[in-house]
């Protein structure tokens, strides 16, 4: 690895926006093949490799297959376990991970036993020593409709009070074309009201200004992807002017964005608009298994990409710290662990 390289490594990092299926990473698929050959599932299939691009669409098929292949307690403990250990090899030191707890009647996958599994593997790292520090964001899939985000809401409440810390908040997420955040709202104000902290994708497609201003009247805590609310793609300034006014931290995946083609190349992407207004933005990786990426690879694209230099990447990665789910006194540990390993890290 080059300097540069090991630098990016070395960066104490934030990853803020990580869903848990998409993050499972090939060595991992592997495992799952080898263990379901009955399926046969062609690992082609499950990533997005250099230079590749797939529609949106295309990339919600990849999570059906990983779906078929993540199916009992037991994959879903082993696929958690590893994502967290890759995200720690990759210098992360705080995780909120989110994921839609899922049933599968066959196995006897609940969802309140997939949120319970989650969490066992967040805990079993930690016994183990490995040092990252790691909270869950429960998700609501858009396209369930009304009644299932309703109950999905409940389920996070009833875990945001027994485990001990670990689920910090709701995720809005799910294919954007479809349903309308208008028929999510009285889930999402529950949410709101008993303490959950909100992470909605916001505007990831250009047709859905009307409903990001509805959802912005909540407002959300943090925004995830938020492509289209800059005036200069379609957006508005309203819009833009909501989001500054409430300050709300917006989560900014590079190369998930030019690959799955909601913006059209790197310099184009929106994190230079957020950026040179000096809005709260932080890196992340989305799906670091289907995108072929990692955090340490995300940095260095917006660096090199945008000319930060590594004063300002470390800039950005501490800010995040003030944007994560976690209480107060959890950002002090953060800020005192990047202030520790500062001479490290620009030795």
């Amino acid at each position: 690895m080059d300097n540069e390289g090991v630098f990016y490594r070395q960066l104490p990092k934030v990853e803020l926006h990580a869903h848990l299926n998409g993050s499972v990473s090939s060595q991992t698929i592997e495992k799952l093949i080898r263990q379901k050959p009955h399926l046969d599932i062609d690992h082609s299939t499950t990533a997005i490799g250099k230079g590749q691009q797939r529609t949106l669409d295309e990339c919600f098929e990849v999570f059906k297959v990983i779906h078929k292949l993540v199916d009992t307690e037991e994959d879903v403990l082993m696929v958690t376990t590893d994502v967290i250990k890759e995200f720690a090899a990759d210098g992360v030191k705080y995780l909120e991970l989110r994921s839609t707890p899922r049933e599968v009647k066959d196995t006897g996958l609940t969802k309140k036993s997939y949120i319970e599994t989650v969490i066992k593997a967040i805990q079993q790292c930690k016994n183990e020593g490995v040092d990252i520090d790691v909270r869950f964001l429960v998700a609501i899939d858009r396209r369930n409709g009304t009644e299932v985000a309703m109950e999905t809401v409940k389920l996070a409440e009833e875990f945001m009070l027994s485990s001990d810390g670990l689920v910090v908040g709701l995720d809005l997420s799910g294919d954007p074309s479809v349903g309308h955040g208008k028929d999510l709202l009285p889930a999402l104000q529950r949410a709101k009201n008993c303490g959950l902290k909100l992470s909605l994708h916001l505007s990831e497609v250009p047709s859905q200004l009307e409903e990001s201003d509805l959802l912005l009247n909540l407002p959300p805590d943090r925004i995830g992807h938020g492509t289209f609310f800059h005036p200069e793609v379609g957006g508005s300034q309203s819009l833009v002017d909501k989001v500054v006014k409430n300050n709300i931290p917006l989560e900014l995946c590079l190369t998930s964005n030019v690959k799955g083609q909601t913006v059209p190349c790197y310099v184009k992407h929106h994190f230079k608009y957020w950026y040179q207004l000096g809005h709260p933005s932080v890196i992340c990786t989305d799906d670091k298994g289907v995108f072929s990426t990692d955090l340490s690879q995300e940095y260095q694209l917006a660096a090199s990409t945008f000319g930060l230099s590594r004063k300002d990447v470390w800039k950005l990665s501490q800010q995040a710290i003030d944007c994560i789910f976690a209480p107060e006194d959890v950002k002090q540990q953060l800020k005192q662990k990047w202030n520790d390993l500062h001479t490290q890290v620009f030795k």
